[in-house]
């Protein structure tokens, strides 16, 4: 653990910027000097000292990443505060990443997420594309505010760049890990580095396996059916490297991995006011109406008895929710000196990604609406395929005071999902138990089946796919100019170009009730069937053609709230740009100023619902201004590190989708605003110590005027409330201590605490107006706010002072706290709300061996 010791010193402690000696250098740069404070990243495309660069980043080591139980890009929160995420119903395609309170909230295939992600400068277009496990990683960089000309494609919140260890040309060797924990936890990874040709090609190949329970316990009126939110899933990685004398210096990667489990059943925090008022039970559907979870005094809308409730992890489902995801792709890096002071540069990358999905949508018990399979059906299918190339050309001029840098970027990707919805075999009992309290139970306990004249929906399905085909391509420049010793400028500017061809089409239905009940409406009940009172013609309509499982272009789609078909397209473009002037007072100490004109595209909302009523399916583009001061400092010899920026952030056409209960709706927010101040730290007392602290400060908000009168009421109801998942402070705290026992061992012990604010946990603030009088007096969503909370991570390891070996005690979230990453209106069920749980407490031990 030596070497640990002395070039990762401190590594593993807090989200700031960690001592790291030079990481990689590309070959046209030079040598770095060794020291525990010097970090080298490549955020600016260039590997270069972070404390010298003008932009705002978070750089993590792998030994960070392990002492903190960060495994993929979901977990990053733990070691950036800056850095958070939350995750729904399913892994693949709701996933949400947010850098400085903002990001994208989707459920939808058609969203591009609004922290773009890059594997070895390799764009993935989708969280869920990279959820892979984190092993044998070089560092993660958290690029946080608009990345607008180097990492110009949607990356309107900012960026992660994740970069794995290139092989080794010169040294055989390896690293097996081995970890048991809670929740049956098996995790295994290893690598292995074969020189072929000392000096000039080496191979490398990783891989890792981790299997873990679930943490959500599923029941149904039986019992226990089975867990959800439990991990089984493997990667392999093979690379090759090559140099020559020439300067030559390819790279080729190629891998493959899959993630399966079930995944992931929420938790009903509220119960609806038909089981509070014994209605269910009156509809012949249980007292309970298919939940058998314990409610601990929900009613009191209070968020103490909601983390009573979210702690015992108990939902119910008719079936347990599955998720199953495939990907393999390649990357080429090949690096090439033209000159003396020039390189060129090209990176391409293919990518095929897989998933499938079931759930109970309905998320209780009861038989009602399902998703994918059911009793061997096909599930929910998801495919991207996905192709990007880069080029650019960089290097040095005017004796090294201009780095100059052009290039252009290219990626065509090809989207194919295919959704099957189904009413299950109690929907109609269901529907007639939400009219029961207005109609006194008039029309049955089979109301749908009364007015079809006789058609039962149960069964009632349809089989959606949706396609889309995207292009995208850019020219960009960067430059940073030295114009007098120690004042630096830096230009940089992207024409961005984006196309994108989509639609929606049927291609199996099972009609049910939905065409009788039409006809119904539209005067021409079915024999027998009496007409429809007004009043209960938006609910009879909507729930026997429920959007999802309803046949779509039926007559009176032009105007009455069903699903339609579309083909549509969605083309724009987009000047991207970015200044910043710096100054070195007296190195190392560093301030910079900058403005970033950012973009991420618009597109095409892939879903059933996207046309109902005419809509237009599309959305616009989110642009951003951002503005930044920063100061970046080294004191003390070295002794102290101390960054700070502070930021204020302006979107414009926000991209919002919301669930409102029968459909998801794309907006456009007209302004969104986010505002802040980072502070990172590193302290080094002396060799064997470490102290490191993150703070962030955002206020992440809808302003009060963020819309007008002609926007929709959704929209408006948004304005003078923070966005989601947005907490105003988010502040670590760590330490790290390593020292030597005799002259054959040695030990570390590491400890963080993450703390933060309160944050609102769904779309909208409060109960959506209906009429512009109610704009300001709707109800405030009950459970919407999880309140501040507080993650103790621990770790203590011994081993072989040279890290022959080595075994580790860790917990993450040690205090078990228990929070909420989502809220929402269980679907369905009038007055309830659920919420997704976030990990619980988890702990082990790990055994380390190096070769």
């Amino acid at each position: 653990m030596r070497k640990i010791a002395g070039l990762l010193t401190g590594l593993a402690c807090s989200t700031v910027m960690m001592p790291v000696a030079a990481f990689a250098q590309d070959n046209d740069q030079p040598e770095v000097e060794t020291d525990d404070s010097v970090i080298i990243v490549t955020a600016t495309r260039r590997a270069q000292d972070v404390q010298d660069i003008p932009v705002a980043v978070t750089a993590v080591s792998p030994v960070q990443l392990e002492r903190q139980g960060v495994t993929n890009v979901t977990q990053i929160s733990q070691v950036s505060p800056s850095f958070s995420t939350s995750n729904a119903q399913n892994t693949a395609g709701t996933n949400v990443l947010r850098i400085r309170g903002v990001g994208t909230t989707s459920n939808n295939i058609g969203f591009e997420s609004a922290v773009g992600i890059f594997i070895d400068g390799a764009y993935q277009s989708r969280p869920g594309v990279a959820l892979s496990e984190f092993v044998d990683i070089e560092r993660v960089e958290v690029l946080r505010g608009p990345q607008g000309t180097l990492f110009g494609r949607n990356t309107s919140a900012g960026a992660l760049n994740i970069t794995t260890k290139r092989p080794d040309l010169d040294e055989f060797g390896g690293f097996v890990n081995a970890s048991y924990g809670n929740f049956d936890l098996y995790s295994m990874q290893g690598a292995v580095n074969v020189p072929i040709v000392e000096g000039t090609l080496a191979a490398r190949v990783t891989g890792a396996y981790r299997k873990r329970d679930g943490f959500v316990t599923v029941v149904n009126e039986t019992g226990v059916i089975g867990d959800s939110n439990e991990l089984d899933q493997f990667l392999i990685r093979g690379q090759l490297g090559f140099e020559n004398d020439a300067g030559l210096r390819v790279r080729l990667i190629g891998d493959y991995s899959e993630i399966n489990g079930n995944c992931c059943a929420p938790v009903e925090l509220l119960q609806s006011g038909l089981e509070t008022g014994g209605v269910f039970g009156l509809a012949g559907l249980g007292a309970t109406g298919g939940n058998f979870q314990p409610i601990v005094n929900a009613n009191a809308f209070d968020n103490g008895a909601a983390e009573d409730i979210l702690d015992a992890r108990v939902a119910s489902q008719s079936f347990v929710p599955t998720n199953a995801l495939d990907q393999w792709g390649v990357t080429a890096e090949i690096e090439f000196p033209i000159s003396d002071s020039a390189d060129i540069i090209y990176i391409g990358s293919y990518r095929q990604f897989n998933a499938a999905s079931t759930s109970d949508s309905d998320f209780t018990a009861l038989d009602l609406f399902n998703v994918g399979t059911q009793a061997g059906s096909q599930p929910n299918g998801t495919n991207i395929d996905t192709l990007t190339q880069e080029l650019r050309i960089q290097g040095e001029a005017f004796g090294g005071s201009l780095e100059w840098m052009v290039g252009g970027y290219f990626s065509d990707e090809s989207i194919d999902q295919i959704a099957t919805s189904t009413l299950g075999s109690q929907w109609d009992q269901f529907i007639g138990a939400l009219l029961l309290p207005s109609t006194g139970g008039a029309f049955g306990a089979a109301p749908l089946t009364l007015f079809s004249g006789g058609i039962n929906p149960a069964g009632t399905s349809s089989s959606n796919r949706f396609t889309q085909d995207s292009t995208s391509w850019s020219l960009f420049t960067h430059n940073t100019l030295e114009v007098a010793d120690g004042l630096k400028l830096t230009i940089g500017l992207r024409y961005s170009d984006e196309s994108k061809d989509g639609g929606f089409d049927q291609i199996d239905s099972t009609p049910g009730a939905c065409p009788a009940i039409v006809n119904n409406i539209l005067g021409a009940p079915a024999a027998g069937a009496p007409g429809i009172p007004g009043a209960l013609v938006p609910t009879i309509l909507i729930t026997a053609c429920f959007p999802f499982a309803a046949p779509a272009d039926l007559p009176g789609a032009a105007f009455l709230p069903l699903p339609r078909t579309f083909d549509t397209n969605f083309s724009d473009e987009e000047l991207i740009y970015t200044g910043k002037v710096s100054y070195e007072f007296a190195a190392p100490i560093n301030v910079y100023a900058s403005f970033t004109h950012g973009y991420k595209s618009g597109g095409i909302n892939l879903d059933a619902t996207a046309a109902i009523g005419g809509g237009d399916p599309r959305f616009a583009s989110e642009e951003v201004d951002a503005y930044e001061l920063g100061f970046k400092g080294r004191f003390l010899d070295n002794a102290v590190t101390l960054n700070v920026a502070a930021f204020h952030e302006e979107f414009s056409n926000f991209q919002v989708l919301e669930f409102t209960g029968a459909q998801f709706e794309t907006f456009n927010v007209p302004v969104a605003e986010s505002t802040g101040l980072e502070i990172e730290s590193v302290i080094r007392p002396d060799s064997n110590l470490t102290i490191t602290g993150g703070l962030t400060y955002v206020e992440a908000r809808y302003p009060s005027d963020c819309a007008t009168a002609s926007d929709a009421l959704r929209v408006q109801n948004l304005c003078g409330n923070p966005l989601t998942n947005a907490p105003e402070l988010v502040g670590i705290l760590g330490a790290n201590y390593t020292n030597d026992i005799g002259d054959n061992l040695s030990f570390f012990l590491n400890g963080q605490v993450r703390m933060e604010s309160d944050r609102r946990t769904s779309t909208q603030p409060s109960t959506p107006p209906t009429t512009a009088a109610d704009l300001g007096n709707t109800p405030l969503l009950p459970f919407d706010i999880q309140d501040g909370s507080v993650n103790v991570n621990l770790r203590a390891g011994i081993g072989d002072i040279d890290d022959a070996w080595g075994i580790e005690l860790w917990a993450t979230n040690l205090t078990n706290n228990t929070t909420r990453g989502v809220t929402f209106s269980t679907t369905l069920r009038s007055g309830s709300r659920s919420a997704f749980p976030q990990e619980p407490r988890m702990y082990g031990v790990t055994l380390r061996g190096q070769f």
